[in-house]
């Protein structure tokens, strides 16, 4: 049983690649900012990614016993009241990315169904699309929580193989634009009109220095999750090395493939030809330049009009397949690992008995399933609120943009709390300077900061307040709950230990 659990450095990348690297990421950012948003995805990973990673592998190593991840890291540095706050806003961060991505999985799978996003059209028992998908949604949520209940080593199958369709799609692609990019005799289908295309952005939505600068959230989110493989450290094989070299080496390499991916969608797709239209929003954006991709790959090898439409049809289903399998490994390692991380590294004094409860394979099946209720609670609030299809997929994307970000600023802020410690043994250590640690660190925090800010402000000044609303509500509401859930627990337990005495 303990071998089955070892998990080992060529798992663990695939894992960190399936729950960090999102193909989709590198659409939103072309749709959002061309080619513009390439520098911010490479200031993301030199003032985020990379210093965060390097420091979460500190984490990670000092801690390579602990059970909680990052709630034995934070309690390990800053105690335990504000590890509990923090965790249970970082839980939080992952159940609006359920939320988000149980709505959002249903789009390649009508494209894989259909050939192009047919999502908008759908309707059960007379309801409209948005309200269809809020309850497949809840659906989706429900199923892959009973079978995510099952085990950790299912978990681990499930999330690699969801790393390598990911993999292959992004493969696909890459061959695609190289292959189109030379048949049109180094034509790009976006032209680059000097500096100006990599720092101006042909979204007029993003062409204020505001809509700018809150941009960064969403490069931010596109590095974030690596701290959920904090989780696992007690099931790897070595982790005091296992885990820091799975970090770096995935740190590296999604910086690359993000950067030089945004880059290669300007070879097949205009911007202003393609994505200037209601059709096209942040949920479909990736089966909408695919199946673009494969048309234009068509055309660029002399193939007729039919052929290459059903080539670009064949790229969307493709897309569809891989993007599907890539959610399913997503999901099977987030609806787990950060539960786990919390409720079983935290005092179970802090919990009621039945949610610390293991079930016969060892997991907090009862947590899952309470988890499970919370996320389909919020996406039925979230569809059947009333919105169009666009604002829908644009709220989602805002709500967990920020409150995947949101966390980090506990995991940051508590950094120099931890190196300060020195009882613990440090097999991997990189930051040895004192002053160099709180500058890196205030530089961190700043970009996190600003990003977050700008993106909460940035609605409210457009005076679309019900996106305000739910992009800023999930961390205050997360953390008051914390803070009360908290409270409550510690009366409890003063109210028990009088009682024993009495």
């Amino acid at each position: 049983m303990e071998k089955q659990k070892k998990i080992k450095l060529s798992t663990l990348i695939l894992m960190i690649f399936t729950a960090i690297y999102g193909f989709a990421n590198t659409t939103v950012a072309y749709d959002q900012m061309g080619y513009a948003s390439i520098i911010w995805y490479i200031l993301a990973a030199l003032l985020f990614f990379l210093p965060s990673a390097l420091m979460l592998a500190e984490y990670g190593s000092a801690f390579k016993e602990a059970k909680g991840g990052i709630y034995s890291w934070l309690a390990g540095s800053i105690g335990e009241k504000w590890a509990f706050i923090g965790t249970f806003i970082w839980l939080s961060s992952w159940v609006i990315w359920m939320l988000s991505t149980s709505s959002k999985v249903w789009i390649p799978l009508s494209t894989l169904i259909s050939g192009s996003d047919q999502t908008q059209t759908w309707s059960l028992f007379g309801l409209s699309s948005t309200q269809t998908i809020g309850l497949l949604g809840i659906a989706w949520i429900l199923v892959v929580t009973f079978f995510a209940t099952r085990g950790v080593s299912s978990i681990a199958k499930i999330s690699s193989l969801g790393g390598i369709f990911v993999m292959f799609l992004t493969a696909l692609f890459f061959v695609a634009s190289i292959v189109i990019l030379i048949a049109n005799g180094g034509h790009l289908a976006e032209p680059i009109n000097g500096m100006h295309s990599f720092v101006a952005s042909p979204n007029p939505q993003f062409s204020s220095p505001m809509a700018l600068i809150s941009f960064v959230t969403y490069a931010v989110f596109a590095y974030a999750g690596m701290e959920s493989m904090g989780g696992i450290t007690d099931s790897m094989d070595r982790p005091e090395k296992t885990f820091p070299r799975g970090l770096i080496i995935s740190t590296i390499a999604i910086t690359i493939m993000y950067s030089l991916s945004i880059f290669l969608w300007g070879i097949s797709t205009n911007w202003h030809e393609i994505l200037g239209k209601n059709a096209v929003n942040l949920g479909n954006i990736t089966y909408v330049l695919m199946n673009n991709l494969g048309l234009v790959l068509g055309h660029a090898l002399h193939l007729s009009a039919g052929t290459s439409a059903g080539l670009g049809h064949l790229f969307a289903r493709l897309t569809g397949l891989s993007m599907f399998m890539g959610y399913l490994g997503s999901f099977f390692v987030l609806i787990y690992s950060p539960l786990k991380s919390f409720i079983l590294g935290s005092s179970p004094k802090l919990w009621p008995k039945k949610m610390t409860k293991l079930n016969k394979v060892g997991m907090p099946a009862y947590s899952m399933w309470l988890q499970a209720i919370i996320v389909a609670v919020f996406v039925f609030l979230v569809a059947f609120g009333g919105s169009a299809a666009k604002q829908f997929y644009l709220i989602l994307t805002d709500m967990g943009n920020v409150s995947t970000s949101f966390p980090y600023l506990f995991l940051i802020g508590a950094f120099p709390f931890f190196k300060r410690r020195t009882d613990l043994d440090r097999p991997f250590e990189v930051y040895t300077s004192r002053l160099w640690t709180n500058v890196i660190v205030t530089l961190v925090l700043i970009v996190l900061v600003g990003g977050i800010g700008f993106t909460c402000l940035q609605p409210i000044l457009e005076h679309d307040y019900i996106t305000a609303f739910w992009t800023i509500i999930g961390p205050i509401f997360f953390g008051a709950v914390a803070w009360i859930f908290y409270r409550n627990a510690q009366k409890r337990s003063v109210d028990d230990q009088v009682a024993s005495e009495d």
